[in-house]
């Protein structure tokens, strides 16, 4: 019995005072390097086929002056919260996407190398972004001030959005799977279809939000170049 709805995103286990749990969180790395070595197989098709189609979306977007493999770092991202998303649908596994520990990590060393790279080497391109074309003369000052609240504010939107999207699927899947235990047997084969059709809903979320944290990502990168 759970103490409270919250205890599921809890890494609770602990041995030698490390939360073993955050574990989960590098798993990919144990199995996204065998690939390589294998013979092409149905696997290692569509993840370089998937990898494929994001290196040619992102290079759309990063435009004609980005770096070459630049790419290569938004699709280690999608892979990676993706990896972390799908994970912690299977039941016992804990979700490291469901914490501000990772999603704000990753979100605010990304923020920060955009923001610095910008500024040392684009400073006149990110001074042209504070104030959007057209703008009336006697706006500026606060144009200058919405956006730069609005680029601070990045890396808080892209952790938030990716927490609380894991945190709202798992906790409605948690209260559904704990009120079928006094219900009527008519009534449970009726909640089992829900949960089933809720963690399909949770499996598209999951790519989802990966694909809008790395194409967001992509987005912000393509503002400093």
């Amino acid at each position: 019995m759970m103490n409270n709805l919250f205890s599921i995103f809890d890494p609770s286990t602990n041995l030698f005072n490390l939360s073993l749990n955050w574990l989960s969180t590098f798993m990919g790395m144990l199995f996204i390097p065998l690939s390589f070595w294998l013979i092409p197989n149905r696997h290692f098709i569509i993840w370089n086929f998937i990898s494929m189609k994001l290196n040619n979306e992102f290079k759309t977007l990063l435009g004609p002056n980005s770096f070459k493999g630049s790419t290569f770092i938004f699709i280690s991202l999608f892979f990676f919260i993706l990896f972390n998303n799908f994970l912690g649908l299977f039941p016992y596994i804990f979700t490291s996407t469901s914490h501000l520990n990772i999603s704000l990590s990753f979100s605010l060393t990304l923020w920060l190398s955009f923001m610095i790279y910008g500024w040392i080497n684009n400073t006149q391109n990110m001074f042209i972004h504070m104030i959007p074309q057209g703008t009336p003369t006697i706006l500026m000052p606060f144009m200058v001030l919405i956006e730069t609240i609005s680029n601070i504010i990045r890396p808080g939107t892209l952790a938030v959005r990716l927490t609380a999207n894991m945190i709202a699927g798992h906790l409605l899947l948690t209260l559904l799977s704990s009120t079928g235990i006094n219900m009527p047997n008519y009534l449970i084969i009726f909640l089992i279809i829900i949960q089933i059709l809720l963690l399909i809903l949770e499996s598209a979320v999951a790519i989802i939000q990966a694909y809008v944290i790395s194409i967001l990502s992509t987005l912000y990168s393509s503002e400093v170049n």
